[in-house]
């Protein structure tokens, strides 16, 4: 008898397992009854009888009632947050970027007097209102961050200010570029990560986050890499006043991003407000600046004929493929991705102003007016 009670047990174990299994799937679209089963009571009996400390299983609803799809219970979503027209106007914007500049470059190279009127002053106050839109958008948890993967930022950090000067030099020096026009590339070659960057990079594909840190340490960098590297590689080739470059480096760079840092700290809904303007802000200087500088070198752009586009071109695609490929081995696709984007992308806009306001001769400026576009 104990054998049979056994066998009765072993049977209405399988049963439990296949009627709670079918229960829980069912459960959403179905109203059960709390009729237990003969057996299952039964051999719930004779459980207690040998095993007086088990405890058995409860048992599940063996009839169906009714079905009953309308009571249901809902699954509960999480709210999706309804963008304004403004934003998505403001991503379509920026995502055009590479066009708008292709736009101005060509209509500064062939219509120069449609930029060539903006001062200085002018230029000044659009590369920092750039940096400062980069700024409001940064933290200190961004650059804690930074210490979370220092060695794909010392790679983006020696390749920003040891391979790219290097490579320009080269590249000048082999396509037989005069003495200004090298330190001109020398100079592309020498100066922080283009704040563009980050928007090429979301337009890759690649992390957006990385990029933004990547270029926020390239370009504080900048304040004491770009006039060393200048002194050390131009200073035999043409005059550099290495302070005002440093000096022009704090002013234009160092103090918007601070003001941009403070503002997002002790005003957060104001910048939270004002963010979806910024990528819209910072494409309309930076086309700006691309037709006043590509404006104010139409002439010696259109001289300088192929090596120097062809410097330029090779400076940029070389930079990056070098970053990608050498990085492949040992990072994501992604984390590549990105790091050959900042590698090779240039705050040319920069490199133009350090020239005309620190470099005596022209052709040194011309250059950066052509990278702006490459």
């Amino acid at each position: 008898p104990c054998f049979v009670h056994h066998i009765k047990m072993l049977r209405a174990l399988v049963c439990v397992a296949l009627l709670e299994g079918c229960s829980a799937l069912a459960a959403p679209h179905f109203t059960l009854t709390k009729i237990r089963s003969p057996l299952l009571t039964h051999c719930s009996q004779c459980l207690h009888s040998h095993h007086p400390t088990a405890r058995w299983p409860r048992a599940p609803h063996m009839a169906v009632e009714q079905i009953n799809t309308s009571e249901a219970p809902a699954v509960s979503t999480p709210p999706v947050e309804k963008r304004s027209a403004f934003s998505t106007f403001s991503d379509f914007f920026s995502t055009l970027f590479p066009l708008w500049t292709l736009i101005v470059a060509l209509v500064g190279v062939f219509v120069p007097a449609s930029f060539a009127a903006i001062p200085t002053s002018a230029f000044t106050g659009l590369l920092s209102i750039l940096m400062l839109s980069m700024g409001i958008t940064l933290s200190l948890d961004d650059f804690k961050r930074v210490l979370t993967r220092p060695t794909v930022m010392v790679v983006g950090f020696l390749g920003c200010y040891v391979f790219m000067p290097l490579l320009a030099l080269l590249l000048s020096r082999g396509l037989g570029l005069s003495p200004a026009l090298t330190a001109g590339m020398v100079l592309v070659g020498s100066i922080n990560g283009g704040q563009a960057s980050n928007l090429c990079t979301y337009i890759a594909r690649g992390d957006v986050a990385l990029s933004v840190m990547m270029t926020t340490v390239t370009t504080l960098g900048a304040i004491f890499m770009t006039p060393i590297i200048c002194q050390l590689l131009l200073g035999t080739l043409v005059p550099v006043d290495a302070v005002g470059v440093a000096i022009s480096t704090i002013q234009v760079v160092l103090l918007p991003i601070i003001v941009g840092m403070l503002t997002n700290a002790n005003f957060p809904q104001t910048v939270k407000k004002i963010e979806p303007i910024t990528p819209i802000v910072g494409v309309l200087s930076t086309c700006i600046l691309v037709g006043s500088a590509v404006a104010q070198c139409s002439a010696p752009i259109l001289k300088a004929g192929v090596r120097l586009q062809a410097a330029a071109a090779l400076l940029h695609c070389i930079g990056g493929a070098v970053a990608y490929l050498g990085l492949k081995p040992f990072y994501g696709e992604t984390t590549c991705r990105t790091t050959a984007i900042e590698t090779s992308m240039k705050s040319s806009a920069f490199g133009f102003l350090l020239a005309k306001l620190h470099f005596s001769s022209f052709l040194v400026r011309v250059p950066s007016a052509v990278s702006v576009v490459w």
